[in-house]
């Protein structure tokens, strides 16, 4: 058994995310916990994991998703109150934020644990192709066409 207290792990990068995954040792789902003000958003953008399906537990507040089945199609938007909880499967693209007036307070489940294949709208500038890879190397993050392996901004 495993056990952490949310406030005494450290957090990551700009946002006000909290890894669970490695305090508690889980091998085949990643978690994290938010607390996003007014504003703040859960990632970077839109954005879909091809091999990873997640589910977000509003805690507290109310977070608004949006979701789309292509890169660059029209979103749907979704608020998900307090006890809510959202799912998005591989493929679908989706980004969060809290829009409200109140701080929001969310858990992030992931399965499998580690995402290797994320995908952020495009366009590839050489082939058309209508999303992105993300890569990470050397601690840098950047993007690759999947199609025809352009590196858009290299």
């Amino acid at each position: 058994m495993e056990h952490v207290t949310v406030d005494d792990v450290d957090t990551q990068g700009e946002l006000n995310r909290r890894g669970l995954s490695e305090p508690l040792g889980t091998s085949d789902f990643a978690i994290n916990h938010y607390h996003l003000e007014p504003g703040e958003g859960f990632s970077g953008g839109r954005h879909t994991h091809l091999d990873q399906e997640e589910a977000f537990y509003v805690i507290s507040g109310t977070a608004t998703f949006e979701v789309t089945q292509e890169p660059t199609g029209e979103p749907e938007t979704v608020e998900v109150g307090a006890g809510e909880v959202v799912r998005f499967a591989p493929g679908e693209y989706q980004t969060g934020s809290n829009e409200g007036d109140e701080d929001v307070e969310a858990l992030a489940l992931g399965a499998p644990a580690d995402s290797t294949d994320v995908r952020v709208p495009g366009p590839c500038p050489e082939c058309g192709q209508e999303s992105l890879a993300i890569t990470f190397e050397g601690g840098e993050m950047g993007t690759v066409c999947p199609e025809c392996g352009a590196e858009p901004g290299a």
